[in-house]
């Protein structure tokens, strides 16, 4: 009997999702775990692997069909052996009628003091706006902004990047623009881009992941009490620290300010656990591990990939993992447990150059971190002027979980570590 294949459920607030591409096609040998096709989810664009062996008989969905719901058979598996002539009769039942999700962010009863971690709720991929897309023609001289999987692409098929303009964030070029390059043999800035002339502007349709990030955001601004508390931190102690690790390292592993900033909040939160928590209505859902979100820009939006219990782990472990985690998300192979969930979020726009910002909470959480430029700016210490490479940091946070003392009790105490990374070393 042939084997369904269901449209898979990546994540929990997902009741239906776009059959990007399929990587197989019919007559295709296929082994467990070997990818069949992109999914794109309310969350991100993910591959999707084959749980069964043997022959794809029948692609029933085609590549590009949108709002495919969950569970809705998509293609048919034929097993070793069986004859094609065994679709002939097979009847598809239509799927069972999907449950209303449960509020990841409200169980129904408080939950009781004990040991083992409490759920953690679906955490929006996006903590702040999104950056907008650019339709601007790719740079004619010098080096051409563009995705890994745009370059690998565009090489495999003998095609200049300076004939394709990106729709990325900046004019950066992403692979659907090489796809649409590729499809069109014109400068086509993607499927849905309508053109009219020069002079006039360009409209695009938003796809699942823009649409969830202007719901989310949109409801943390109007059902969310933002407050906004800044410090400055000095960054001096934490760079020469910085240094002798990774000279000591001898390129084994190159840890970043940001790995110091991601230790210092699971610190920070473990000190002061009220901050790490959400809001259920009529009690706060408080956290017992430490889990934190970092906000990963990826080609049309962010992701935010999660390092777990971060609070217990060391420096050198944190760096790796990160760097593993933003690599999986700029290839979009994340899996659901690496970024859904999460007590706390940072954003760095510091690598851009960015002062300081307020970021927006990104729900069910109740705070999350603005980090920006460490530069040079003039201090006085001990009574005298001097210089000092100085990090401005901002929380924003959900006043219905988090008072002002609580907040301020936490950047202060993230303020501590980043200016003491001694401590961090220790803890």
């Amino acid at each position: 009997m042939p084997i369904e294949i269901l449209m898979p459920a990546l994540s929990p607030t997902m009741t239906e999702g776009n059959l990007a591409k399929w990587i197989v096609k019919e007559g295709d040998n296929v082994n467990s775990g070997d990818v069949i096709a992109e999914i794109e989810t309310d969350k991100a664009t993910m591959e999707v692997e084959a749980v069964d062996e043997g022959i794809i008989g029948k692609i029933l969905v085609a590549e590009g069909t949108k709002n495919v719901a969950v569970n809705q058979c998509i293609a048919l598996l034929l097993e070793d052996g069986e004859d094609k002539k065994a679709l002939d009769d097979y009847k598809i039942e239509a799927p069972a009628a999907k449950e209303e999700p449960a509020k990841q962010d409200a169980p129904k009863a408080a939950p009781a003091p004990k040991p083992a971690a409490a759920p953690k709720p679906t955490a929006n991929p996006v903590p702040q706006a999104a950056p907008v897309v650019s339709t601007a023609p790719a740079p004619t001289g010098g080096k051409v902004k563009a995705s890994p999987l745009a370059k690998k692409l565009a090489q495999a098929n003998n095609i200049s990047l300076l004939d394709i303009p990106g729709t990325g964030p900046n004019g950066r070029i992403v692979k659907e623009d090489v796809e649409n390059y590729i499809e069109n043999g014109t400068q086509h800035a993607g499927n849905n881009i309508v053109r009219r002339n020069a002079d006039e502007a360009t409209n695009y349709e938003t796809d699942n992941i823009r649409q969830v990030i202007a719901s989310r955001l949109l409801e943390s601004k109007q059902t969310i009490p933002h407050f906004y508390l800044t410090v400055d931190c000095n960054l001096d102690k934490l760079l020469d620290t910085r240094k002798q690790l990774n000279d000591a390292a001898n390129g084994r592993y190159k840890i970043s300010v940001n790995d110091f900033v991601i230790k210092a909040v699971g610190l920070a939160l473990r000190d002061n656990p009220d901050v790490n928590a959400s809001w259920g209505g009529e009690y706060v859902t408080q956290y017992n591990n430490v889990d934190v979100s970092v906000a990963v820009a990826i080609d049309g939006g962010l992701i935010t990939p999660i390092v777990k219990n971060a609070d217990q782990k060391d420096i050198k472990s944190i760096s790796n993992e990160m760097k593993q985690l933003a690599a999986k998300a700029r290839a979009g192979k994340l899996q659901p447990e690496e970024f859904i969930g999460g007590g706390f979020s940072i954003s760095n726009l510091g690598m851009y150059g960015i002062k300081q910002f307020n970021a927006i909470v990104n729900p069910p959480q109740s705070a999350i971190l603005a980090v920006g430029a460490g530069d040079e700016r003039p201090v006085v210490i001990d009574g005298k002027l001097t210089t000092a490479t100085i990090m401005t940091c901002t929380i924003s946070a959900d006043h219905r979980v988090v008072d002002g003392a609580v907040g301020a009790e936490f950047i202060t105490s993230f303020k501590k570590y980043i200016e003491n990374p001694s401590l961090m070393l220790i803890s």
